[in-house]
């Protein structure tokens, strides 16, 4: 039977479970901040003169490509460790990651440091959708799912006005000291402040399940393939909105710290109307897995409406930030949802390790589509011109958030507990019982 962690004997583990998801919330925030910062510093000034568009896209491949590997594993280390050791392990990697971004001094120095941070930031979300399956019940894990996810946008939010400002006054060296002693920070809080409730220590404990084992269930692979093709959508908007504000509306760093906060606002905003809205037609009656596939075919077709429209619309820096603004929304909007399917359909103890796998198609689909985005922008640009250019991504990163949407509405199967699982965890718990 479904562990209801919200309805508790207690007022204090009822109002905590908010306290441990902002923590999740704050990490979120941080991941970006890290994974952001450099994108920003080198869009403009001193990094720009180092690193060229060929040289930024396969830079951004290195850390797809640690992302990739590491999703493959992170999962099961974090469900084998616990949320709180995982937790703690990736956040400490990551950071000392982005600390060391301070002494490259070449495009493969920074490569190798976009690597590491790979490796470590991609244990935030299987550690994440762990704290929520052991903090929240089935109808608020979109909620709480949209509130730690919303960290993305929100870190999106600070890091260009944060960077211009501490790139501008101290140097890039200084800016990415500074930004790892917030990650050191987090780390002291969430070590001291973190627990299983009772109420999930048996499930969240429970028969780890292996890899080979999870690989064989259409949930996964279609789940898998479906994100290599939808994520990217973000990292575009992410990596490259720095680039094309100087390439095509030549802009500097400083217009870029006060305007490009504008599209993570929006998509700060899809990711709390996304899990809402969820959960508000739950309430209305509509059953948890087809609610599921409702907000996502929403939310799927925002995103991908919103972009192939991109060179239609776009006039002028506003109309563009609004553009990328719709597509992060849409983007978020989904994300709550979908950080929800694992714990919908697999038992706690794999949930971590299913959503690092699936995100094995984040780091594939990322590592591609990054590279061929430094590609067709150095090749057509020379010839065709920036705007025209970056127009091409805008049709080309539409059309695959499309076909993201198609796959999992039309070949992932229902959001329902997969039996199968759940009854190979629930014979290792047998003996147990009985002895």
């Amino acid at each position: 039977m479904e562990n209801q962690i919200g309805v508790l004997n207690a007022d204090k583990p009822l109002k905590i479970r908010w306290l441990m998801v902002s923590l999740a919330f704050l990490a979120t925030v941080l991941n970006y901040v890290h994974r952001l910062s450099f994108n920003y510093l080198s869009a403009d000034g001193d990094l720009r003169k180092l690193i060229p568009d060929d040289a930024f896209g396969y830079i951004g491949t290195a850390f797809f490509v640690a992302y990739m590997l590491s999703n493959a594993f992170s999962g099961f280390v974090i469900d084998k460790l616990g949320t709180r050791v995982g937790y703690a392990l990736c956040m400490a990697f990551w950071t000392t990651a982005g600390l060391v971004h301070a002494f490259a001094k070449t495009p493969l120095q920074f490569g190798v440091c976009r690597f590491l941070l790979g490796i470590g930031e991609a244990g935030n979300w299987p550690a994440a959708i762990k704290l929520t399956s052991e903090w929240f019940p089935p109808q608020e894990r979109s909620t709480a799912s949209g509130i730690f996810n919303s960290g993305s946008a929100l870190g999106a939010v600070i890091v260009p006005p944060m960077v211009a400002y501490l790139g501008v006054a101290y140097g890039w060296q200084a800016t990415f000291i500074i930004l790892a002693v917030f990650g050191y920070l987090w780390l002291a809080i969430f070590w001291f402040t973190y627990y299983t409730p009772k109420q999930s220590e048996g499930e969240t404990k429970a028969r780890i399940i292996p890899p080979l084992k999870l690989l064989k269930t259409r949930f996964v692979i279609m789940f898998t393939l479906s994100k290599t093709f939808m994520d990217p959508i973000w990292y575009f908007v992410t990596f490259w909105i720095g680039r094309y504000l100087v390439d095509v509306h030549h802009w500097d760093l400083k217009q870029i710290g006060w305007y490009a906060t504008i599209p993570f606002i929006i998509a700060d905003v899809g990711n709390l109307v996304g899990g809402y809205f969820t959960q508000f037609i739950i309430k209305r009656g509509v059953p948890i897995p087809k609610a599921r596939k409702i907000a996502v075919s929403l939310a799927g077709a925002i995103m991908g409406v919103s972009l192939l429209l991109g060179p239609l619309v776009i006039t002028t820096p506003l109309s563009a930030l609004l553009v990328f603004g719709m597509a992060g929304f849409g983007y978020t909007a989904y994300t709550a949802n979908s950080l929800a399917f694992p714990a919908d359909v697999v038992p706690k103890s794999a949930a971590a390790s299913v959503w690092g796998l699936a995100c094995v198609g984040t780091g594939l689909g990322g590592a591609l589509f990054q590279s061929l985005s430094g590609v067709v922008l150095k090749t057509y640009s020379s010839t065709l011109g920036y705007a025209a250019a970056y127009d091409m991504l805008f049709i080309g990163f539409g059309a695959m958030a499309l076909i993201g949407l198609l796959i999992m509405l039309l070949f992932m199967g229902p959001l329902v507990k997969n039996k199968e699982l759940h009854q190979y965890v629930e014979a290792d718990a047998a003996p147990v019982l009985q002895s």
